[in-house]
């Protein structure tokens, strides 16, 4: 494990995880301001499409991180896998009702234009995590160390919103005007590229090879006697899904909410004030992140995104739901940075790879399986429609951001025995 963080080594970090994120943004939040624009604004179909590709998201993590422990290997599955994601999202760009309409007929090319949408979203999933889920964390956990993790963690946790801003700021007017192929084409090619040059870019450290049962190796994360040994692993997964599961209450539905609810025309300029105030945050809390304490970061920081969930509730005018989503998104942000640091702390330096499956059932499968579909209950019982051309269609209501709050609240308890355990 390497204590000091090189140019080169925070170069790739940098360059990797953003395009990554570029991707993961696409695929969060455009893909459902796609399907809700062109093919059904039904909230439990964004709500399917989401819980899909967290599945496969999973397995694929399962999947692939026990392998790159077996081989020894991280850069061809982050190098091959980028350059794979990157022309699947690509394809996205061919998708159409018209389209589907000329091989499943008028009558279903709605539902086929659907299904092809989940599939496709599954598919590009698959190489996204491989690629950045399974070795792509295992190379970071690999070559950081627990007393840079938390600056490490900090600044990763900007990235996210980093890419929002850019996406939002520079590229959100061609979904605006329907060009949707030309915006996956843009952002497809930009990660292919990047997987070509990571071939170049990453330090590959040659590990030692396992030999053992492959099929142990993707289970070996529930194994009773594992879970004993890394209790405390299991403990911060455990807070980080709860917390990831109050995200996805509100979060597909955050794009759609700002434009049907509240009517903002103007939402990338409110996304991007927003974006460029948190990631600030974010970056100047690396360092006490680390002086402080990961557990004694996260309760703090966890009520600062109540406080702004609860600000959300009461936004209506631009300014206030500037003001509270700033609140919001930047406890979002210091609660992310912390428990991913604690997690990677927890994680045995020598098996990252076996574990980061288990990091995505809680991380991700969990969270998207029953935030959204809390967010979908929310939204039909609010019964608050429109008619566009006939068609009536739901709308995200505030309600969503009080029921992300009411799951917020039981972080807690994961966390408090934590530091009971540790003293913290």
């Amino acid at each position: 494990m390497l204590e000091k963080l090189t140019k080169r080594m925070w170069i790739s970090f940098l360059l990797i995880g953003l395009t990554g994120q570029f991707a993961w943004t696409i695929e969060n939040m455009y893909f459902n301001v796609f399907l809700y624009n062109t093919v059904s604004t039904d909230p439990n179909a964004i709500a399917a499409m989401v819980s899909a590709s967290a599945a496969a998201a999973t397995v694929t993590t399962l999947l692939m991180g026990a392998l790159s422990d077996r081989v020894g290997r991280r850069k061809i599955f982050i190098s091959l896998g980028y350059i794979l994601w990157g022309i699947s999202t690509m394809a996205f760009g061919f998708i159409s009702v018209e389209g589907a309409a000329k091989w499943a007929g008028p009558a279903k090319a709605a539902s086929a234009a659907a299904a092809l949408v989940v599939i496709m979203d599954c598919v590009m999933t698959f190489f996204g995590s491989t690629a950045n889920d399974a070795a792509f964390n295992a190379y970071i956990t690999d070559h950081t160390s627990a007393g840079n993790r938390g600056r490490v963690e900090s600044v990763l946790a900007t990235l996210p919103l980093l890419s929002m801003l850019i996406i939002f700021g520079l590229f959100d007017g061609l979904t605006q005007q329907g060009r949707w192929r030309e915006f996956f084409m843009i952002f497809g090619v930009l990660v292919t590229v990047t997987g070509i040059i990571s071939c170049v870019l990453l330090k590959e450290t040659p590990r030692e090879k396992k030999n053992g049962n492959y099929l142990a190796e993707i289970f070996y994360g529930f194994r009773p006697s594992v879970v004993r040994q890394n209790a405390d692993l299991y403990i911060s997964l455990i807070a980080f899904a709860v917390f990831s599961v109050a995200v996805q209450v509100f979060f597909p539905y955050l794009i759609i909410y700002i434009q049907n609810y509240l009517k903002i025309e103007a939402y990338a300029i409110v996304l991007g004030v927003v974006l460029l105030a948190v990631s600030l945050i974010s970056v100047l809390s690396g360092r006490i992140v680390d002086k402080v304490g990961k557990l004694n970061f996260v309760l703090p920081a966890a009520a600062v995104m109540f406080i702004g969930l609860l600000l959300m509730y009461f936004a209506r005018e631009m300014w206030f739901v500037i003001v509270a989503g700033i609140v919001m998104m930047g406890g979002y942000m210091l609660v992310t940075a912390a428990l991913s640091a604690s997690i990677r702390d927890y994680t045995p330096p020598k098996e990252a790879g076996l574990f980061q499956g288990v990091r995505m059932i809680f991380a991700v499968l969990l969270p998207m399986l029953i935030g959204p579909f809390i967010g979908a209950a929310v939204i039909r019982g609010s019964g608050e429609t429109y008619v566009d051309l006939g068609v009536v269609k739901n709308v995200p209501t505030p309600a969503i951001f009080l029921a992300a709050a009411a799951v917020l609240l039981f972080v807690a308890i994961p966390v408090m025995i934590l530091k009971r355990r540790n003293k913290a």
